[in-house]
């Protein structure tokens, strides 16, 4: 689950990590009005979505009066703002964060994540802040300090003494430094993170130190412990299809190929996708049924599938175990009566009551496809949705 900046930031300060004043805004008079609240002669409007690299899609402006802020707030405000995290297609702006500004001196990255590799959190650094990271991996490799951290003791003051200085920051403002890494890694910690990050991290003229931007997404699997992280969900951010998916317990994420697929199981999930891609297709979505699902929640699956305008044909790939073949069978023949399904249907099923499964297919009168096994599923669905 993902947050807007001003609501991570809100999440760092208990933390003790330091943030500028700010506020955000619905209107251009809201912005004003929050600008004359803070005070100063220089502000930053700033769009509030779900992505990186605002700044350079125009989503970040400095501002130097309050008339200014009303200005550009209302040029932001009902933009679609397209940057390399949102795609071609972009997200409209609904709300702006106006924060004061401030004397930088320096800039920096850090950032606490989940290393798969070592099997844990790694907090790592760069002198290269403001930057995409991943472009500073590319060019400046060196450039990129990492800490494992040992989750019996956590983040140790050494160790965070230690980035600060690789990272190049000066004596006199380590101490603050190490305080900041400290309070960002308990956060990390506490409210159940995959990553917290930010960039730039700042130091000002008069030795601050300081998170000029925030992000940070959580574990989904950890939101029952955090009601009041959960709150701060903002549901015009997120796909309304993978809203709906939520509601069932079902894992969805939208993708914009023309191959709907249903399938029990992440890896048995990304296999498909993996395989529909290796014959020539494109995948509409990855939707993880589950290892319980019902017929109910099957049909739920199946509807949310159909939604998608692109979809050409659909592939349902399950292998039972302890989802069995017949319910997943009753799943799809339900779903199909209901929504009147138009478009062609590839079925490959295995394990736990196939025989049952496939003969309840065979015999509900539907245009079913049937496939003997996972390639024999994707190139007939690579064919059905071709035409």
């Amino acid at each position: 689950m993902n947050i807007h900046e001003y609501q991570a930031k809100e999440v760092l300060r208990k933390f003790g990590v330091i943030t500028l004043q700010g506020r955000v805004a619905h209107s251009p008079e809201e912005a004003m009005a929050v600008a004359k609240e803070i005070g100063g002669s220089v502000w930053v409007v700033k769009a509030q979505i779900h992505a990186g690299g605002r700044g350079k899609g125009g989503g970040v402006k400095i501002a130097k009066s309050t008339s200014e802020v009303q200005d550009l707030t209302k040029k932001m405000i009902g933009m679609t703002l397209v940057t390399h995290q949102t795609g071609p297609e972009g997200k409209r702006v609904e709300k702006v964060f106006i924060e004061q500004g401030c004397n930088i001196e320096k800039e920096y990255y850090v950032a606490c994540l989940v290393d798969r590799g070592t099997g844990r959190v790694t907090m790592m650094a760069s002198s290269e802040g403001g930057m995409d990271i991943e472009e500073v991996a590319e060019k400046h490799p060196d450039a990129i300090k990492k800490i494992d951290i040992n989750p019996a003791v956590g983040l140790m003051p050494f160790q965070a003494r230690m980035l600060a200085f690789e990272i190049g920051m000066k004596p006199e403002v380590v101490n603050k430094a190490v305080k900041f890494f400290m309070g960002l890694y308990a956060a990390f910690i506490a409210e159940d993170c995959s990553i917290a990050e930010i960039n730039p991290l700042v130091v000002t003229k008069e030795g601050d130190i300081i998170a000029l931007d925030a992000k940070m997404n959580f574990d989904s699997n950890a939101l029952f412990r955090h009601p009041e992280i959960v709150e701060l969900r903002d549901l015009n951010e997120e796909e309304p299809t993978e809203i709906e998916a939520s509601k069932y317990d079902l894992a969805f994420i939208k993708l914009d190929g023309s191959i709907g697929c249903l399938v029990n199981g992440a890896g048995l999930a990304m296999a498909t996708l993996d395989i529909i891609k290796l014959h020539g297709g494109t995948p509409a979505n990855f939707l993880d049924v589950g290892g319980g699902a019902n017929k109910e929640k099957v049909t739920a699956a199946f509807k949310i599938i159909l939604k998608d305008p692109n979809v050409k044909a659909i592939m349902v790939n399950i292998f039972g175990g302890i989802m069995k073949c017949d319910v997943i069978a009753e799943g799809v023949i339900a779903a199909s009566k209901e929504v009147g399904l138009k478009v062609p249907l590839i079925v490959r099923l295995e394990g736990t009551n196939v025989d049952l499964g496939k003969k309840l297919l065979k015999e509900s009168g539907l245009n079913i496809i049937p496939a003997d096994d996972l390639t024999d599923a994707a190139k007939k669905a690579v064919t059905a949705a071709k035409g």
